[in-house]
């Protein structure tokens, strides 16, 4: 190792054993269990977007020319009789001539497909996401009573073909609110780490410890060996908490009776329990995980860099107020995004540097490409670099400057 990374470790090992070493860090560690107020506020969020994503679902009926205003026609008569407690939004297609396969059909991607019928409406053929959904028997519903407007009178009744499309992986909504709960993981952990970098270094200007390692050791150093000891230290807690997860998982499974799971129509919660992102668990975690470690290496160095020009506690608080509002703005613009998957504004949120982990890590939920990752990756790695690489010449103006830290930014302007 040059002497460069020696130094870098000692004080990543000093900033690591700093905090970890204490009766304290138990306390610390457990600190989620005191911010269950902020999980209920996660938990509501992502409740509204299951809402909102519900009410985006539809139910498809693949039809002739000819057939398409009956079948408008009707659904309005019966979404009247019903007092407007219908199933979700009929989408009615006029049928290609090349015929349309309903398993396409309800795996488009935008909106959830509940059911989707083709064929002719005496013997039509529906594919249901479950199996004797309500929205397949609507649908069957519908086709009898256009053949019973066209009869002029009783039909008999319509003898569809269902088929059940459960296996074809978990629903929209359901994904939607896991991009949202991987959003405010992300935010929650970074905000709660990120911000211990500014407490250290408000702790060692005031004994001037600080002044010590400069002294010592080049501030580059100090800079990088300060960041990584405190990724060492955010990287222990989502240890520890992962582990409690994967252990309440066993637990929990351990007293699940394999039958309920096997049974038909289980029933809601057990659908919950077996839902899967898009990109699946394996490929969601760990991705999730490496955009943790850059929104926090992105956030701890604006803290280093902006905490340094800062003379006393008080200054330092004050200046992390502004940054704290601004990543509780990319909160809100990834939440936004997570709620709209491929709209404009979630494209924004993914290029936008600052709330591209964030907004990254909720599209692979909702989207199995993972290609695109590593292009996110590389992009998010170019903007870490240039931060700490604009943050650690402030952080060693900051210092140098003493309790005059302002000076830095009077040389900025004359320069």
């Amino acid at each position: 190792m040059t002497p460069f990374l020696k130094n870098m470790a000692v004080v990543a090992r000093r900033d690591f054993l700093a905090i970890v070493a204490t009766p304290t860090f138990l306390l610390f560690l457990l600190a989620p269990l005191f911010m269950l107020g902020m999980s209920l506020v996660g938990g509501l969020g992502a409740s509204q977007l299951a809402d909102s994503a519900r009410g985006a679902g539809r139910i498809v009926v693949v039809a002739g020319a000819d057939d398409v205003a009956a079948l408008r026609s009707a659904d309005t008569r019966l979404r009247d009789a019903l007092g407007g407690r219908g199933p979700a939004t009929l989408d009615v297609r006029i049928a290609s001539p090349k015929g349309d396969d309903p398993l396409v059909i309800a795996q488009e991607k935008g909106a959830d497909t509940y059911a989707v019928m083709v064929g002719p409406l005496a013997a039509p053929r529906i594919v249901e996401r479950e199996e004797g959904s309500r929205s397949g028997r609507y649908l069957a519903l519908l086709a009898e009573e256009v053949l019973r407007d066209r009869a002029a009178g009783a039909v008999p009744p319509v003898a569809a073909h269902f088929e059940s499309i459960r296996s074809g992986g978990t629903s929209i909504a359901v994904q939607q609110s896991m991009g949202f709960g991987a959003v405010f993981a992300i935010f929650l952990m970074t905000l709660l780490l990120a911000g211990q970098t500014v407490s250290s270094l408000a702790e060692e200007k005031g004994n001037k410890v600080i002044e010590i390692l400069a002294a010592a050791v080049p501030l580059e150093s100090v800079f990088l060996g300060k960041l990584l000891g405190m990724l060492g230290v955010a990287v222990l807690f989502i240890a520890f908490w992962l582990a409690m997860a994967a252990g309440g998982g066993l637990i929990a499974a351990t007293q699940i009776d394999p039958a309920t799971l096997s049974a038909a129509g289980a029933g809601k919660p057990v659908a919950a329990m077996l839902a899967v992102p898009a990109t699946g668990w394996g490929f969601f975690v760990g991705i999730c995980f490496v955009y943790f470690i850059m929104a926090f290496l992105l956030l701890g160095a604006v803290f280093l860099g902006v905490g340094a020009q800062a003379g006393t506690v008080r200054e330092i608080q004050m200046l992390s107020l502004p940054i704290t509002i601004f990543q509780v703005g990319m909160f809100s613009l990834s939440s936004a995004a997570a709620s709209a998957p491929g709209s404009p504004l979630a494209r924004f949120a993914e290029i936008f540097p600052f709330s591209s982990p964030f907004a990254m890590a909720a599209r692979a939920a909702t989207d199995d490409a993972k290609a695109v990752h590593l292009l996110a990756l590389g992009w998010q790695l170019l903007w870490v670099a240039l931060v700490i690489f604009l943050s650690v010449r402030m952080f060693r103006a900051g210092v140098l400057s003493g309790k005059a830290g302002w000076k830095f930014w009077k040389r900025r302007q004359r320069a």
